[in-house]
């Protein structure tokens, strides 16, 4: 039943993970600011991918309710912990030294002020599940997942742009922006329990979630049989 909550997740956008490639041309007062922010980021970007595997981790058929519900709801709770130490941690930074630099700065902490609230209503949305009823349950979980989607989906036009560029450049150097691997838990074919590299996954993403949106609309009456 949590299948098609996992394959969301793994769809997710977060912070400095799509970025790519190295470059020299940054100058020192860019590369200074990316350090500085990635110096912060690294430890927020570990806690996302440690939730996304404990929930990737109760994805079997068998799974309670309650204990899936107990998993999603501290994930949800350290996720939006996460950003919004992620938003902090770009305030802090101040503006990257470039054209428009305060502009993108104050846009990308709006955007990962916003994600920290809306994962927090999730976990309020999983909290009020009723665990007690399979298939409601089940059905709860669905309109979870397709909430995680519009998360994922919407609203990172401002990261994107603060991870293009001369300041992108910069940060995908720092070893504290680079997408970390979840420290607890069995690690993911695709390595997508990290919230994913991109906000749009690629094809055989796509495939994967399809597939895990089948099984789950398949749980209700399977349990109930």
């Amino acid at each position: 039943m949590n299948k098609k909550l996992a394959a969301a997740l793994s769809g997710g956008a977060v912070l400095v993970l799509t970025l790519s490639g190295c470059s020299d041309d940054s100058d020192d007062k860019v590369n200074d600011w990316a350090k500085k922010v990635c110096d912060q980021v690294q430890p927020q970007l570990q806690k996302i991918a440690d939730a996304n595997a404990s929930i990737q981790q109760q994805t079997a058929d068998n799974s309670k309710p309650a204990d899936v519900q107990k998993t999603d709801s501290a994930a949800f709770q350290k996720i939006s912990e996460a950003y919004k130490s992620l938003g902090a941690a770009v305030d802090s930074a101040g503006p990257p030294p470039v054209e428009d630099g305060e502009t993108t700065q104050k846009e990308a902490v709006k955007e990962l002020n916003a994600s920290s609230k809306a994962y927090a209503g999730l976990k309020t949305e999983v909290d009020a599940l009723d665990t007690k009823d399979q298939a409601k349950f089940a059905d709860g979980l669905k309109g979870i997942a397709d909430e995680l989607n519009k998360i994922s989906n919407t609203g990172d036009q401002a990261l994107k742009k603060l991870q293009s560029g001369e300041v992108g450049a910069a940060m995908s150097k720092q070893k504290g922006c680079q997408k970390p691997t979840a420290s607890t838990g069995p690690a993911s074919p695709s390595g997508s329990e990290a919230s994913g590299a991109d906000a749009s996954p690629d094809a055989a993403e796509d495939a994967k979630q399809e597939t895990a949106e089948k099984e789950a609309e398949k749980e209700p009456a399977e349990k109930k049989s």
